[in-house]
Order: C-alpha cells, then structure tokens, then sequence
C-alpha cells in the first residue's frame, strides 16, 4: 500500500526503568496513518513495556508520546482510549463469567452520550442508545466470526477465540489507533494463516492505523508496511520487512533464532 506521510503516532526517546534495569531506552520511530506497523525482538526486549507507556498503563521515565499531533505522554489508559486510542493485551483481559457480546457491550459503552441519570430513569434516549450499543457488539462479534456464540461466557472460548473477542471489545471503542500486543499468540497454524488477511480486512475496513507486537516472524513481515527491532530495550533496526530481515544486527539478536 501507498504510506502517507501524515504521522499517527510519534515515540521520541522514549526510556523506562525499573529501579536499574532499563526495560526501553531512548526509542524514537513514527507509525504513519493506515500503516501497519510491527514491533518485533527477542523475549525481554522492552515491547510490551513500550506499548504499556503509549497507552497509559505506565509512565515513561523521560520522553515523549504524541498522537494526531498531540502529547499523550502521562495520561491515563481512559483518556488515551477516548483519545481514539485501543488495544489488545499479551495476557488476555476478558470478563470471563460475562457473555461475549456482554464484553464487548462494555467496552462500546465508553463511547455512549446519555448520562448516568438518563440510564436510572430509564428515559428512550438511554434504552435506544442501549439497543444501538448492543446490536453494534453484535456486528463486530460477527466480523471476528463469534457472533454465534455471543451469548457464552468468555471464559468457555478457546485461546485463540478470546483472542478474536478481544479484538472485537478494541473495536468497539472506535480507535483510530489500533494496538495488537502478540495477535496471534495461542492460534493453530492455519489461524495464524488467516490472521494476516484479517488484519489487513480491519485496516481498510475500519481506515485504521495498526500497531502490533508479534513473536511470529513469518507473519509480521508479511503482514507488516514497517518493522522496527527492539534488543534489551533498544532500537537496533527500523524499516521495510525485506530490508530489516537482513539486516545483520535483527539475524544476530532475533531471526537467527527463528532458524
């Protein structure tokens, strides 16, 4: 696909530690609008520290996050997410005794705009906002191919299905960012083979900007626009899929192992 040149997302010497040790250290790169954007490197690299600074969960120790122009640098995961800001979790955070649809009902309900004493009342704005939020669920359960079982717990879903579900919950906060920590962890071959198609389907689907973590070489560089290498916490590489694989430094500290 053709990248603009308008940036998302902008890290600039990001750092985070934790007492001595430096989990992320001085980390800059863009992620372009409607780009699809990967982050790859070995176990304890820093990739989850690093999405858990953009999205809130953490404070960086010094630099910067912006977004659409804007520094989102410190602000809470609720705010980030209202931002247009979503994502998914390496360990997955499913309401499990809740229904599908009930989870992905939840998340919608962030973007909802009857107050609180509507929803008391009882009034028709609240009950038609509330039917708009539950048959939107229902879409996007449908989209991840769940919608046949929106009403089973979350937590009777295989790995790989709650994967799809917590997919579907990001979505419905409406992002414009869209952030997938290990997509494709606990997914059988021919899932992860599907998963790439899908994940392009939710770029144009939705005009989104996509970045992900991915342990599966194979598929972050066919999948991916760009792709930038993390190794003990630092940037070792950035670019194209083809130019990166090559890259003497990645084969040495990551793809090497893949062999």
């Amino acid at each position: 696909m053709d990248i603009t040149s308008k940036s998302t997302l902008e890290i600039q010497q990001i750092t985070r530690r934790f007492g001595g040790l430096v989990a992320v250290n001085n980390v800059s790169f863009d992620v372009q609008e409607n780009e699809i954007f990967g982050v790859i490197g070995p176990n304890g690299a820093g990739k989850t520290t690093l999405f858990n600074t953009i999205t809130g969960l953490i404070a960086p120790t010094s630099g910067r996050a912006i977004y659409d122009g804007q520094e989102i640098t410190n602000y809470r995961p609720h705010q980030i997410a209202k931002f247009g800001i979503a994502r998914t979790f390496q360990n997955i955070r499913l309401f499990g005794e809740l229904s599908a649809l009930e989870n992905v009902a939840i998340a919608r309900h962030l973007s909802t705009t009857t107050g609180i004493w509507n929803g008391i009342l009882g009034l028709p704005a609240t009950q038609k906002e509330e039917k708009q939020t539950y048959d939107r669920a229902l879409e996007l359960l449908e989209l991840v191919g769940l919608s046949d079982r929106a009403d089973v717990k979350a937590k009777n879903f295989s790995y790989g299905d709650q994967r799809r579900l917590e997919i579907a919950r990001a979505l419905a906060l409406q992002p414009k960012l869209l952030l997938l920590d290990e997509p494709a962890a606990g997914m059988n071959p021919n899932e992860k083979g599907q998963l790439s198609d899908f994940i392009r389907s939710l770029r144009d689907r939705f005009n989104l900007t996509i970045l992900l973590i991915e342990h599966h070489v194979p598929l972050v560089m066919g999948l991916c626009d760009r792709i930038a290498v993390l190794d003990f916490g630092q940037l070792i590489a950035i670019g194209k899929p083809e130019i990166v694989k090559c890259d003497r430094a990645v084969i040495e500290a990551y793809l090497g192992d893949e062999g």
